[in-house]
């Protein structure tokens, strides 16, 4: 199957993406759906596609990447559905982060997993340098009315 690789966020299917976010991926349970949408507005996303999406190719896999488009960016809510895992999706998803002209040359790329390292590493990510020099605010959402 072809899959195709958009950042064009006209294609990409929200609700979808969404409920998988808030009921399925570890890092992102009970995600508000207002949450969601002010992260896809102001970030760089990628949607992978089983097909042509203006042809009506559905979602397949997704991630996101918050930039500054110069000196920092994070790579984050990376899935492939099930039903598209073991195909290559998330290989073609993080060429075309690394591939994208406002990403090529951010000097600060980090991303958090629990299970893709291997994937990652053969993009270049390491582990941090020096973990100590870093410091993380952690808040967690709060149930929606």
């Amino acid at each position: 199957m072809p899959y195709v690789v958009s950042s064009d966020t006209t294609h990409v299917d929200r609700d979808l993406v969404y409920r998988f976010l808030r009921d399925e991926a570890y890092w992102s349970l009970g995600l508000p759906r207002d949450v969601f949408d002010r992260g896809l507005e102001h970030s760089l996303c990628f949607s992978a596609f089983d097909g042509d999406p203006a042809r009506g190719g559905k979602q397949a896999g997704f991630a996101r990447v918050v930039t500054d488009r110069a000196t920092f960016a994070w790579l984050c809510d990376v899935f492939v559905l099930p039903a598209h895992r073991g195909r290559g999706v998330s290989k073609r998803l993080l060429d075309a982060v690394m591939a994208h002209p406002d990403l090529e040359r951010v000097r600060n790329f980090l991303l958090a997993t629990r299970d893709a390292h291997g994937l990652c590493e053969r993009y270049g990510f390491t582990p941090l340098a020096e973990p100590a020099r870093w410091l993380a605010l952690r808040r967690h959402y709060r149930p929606e009315p």
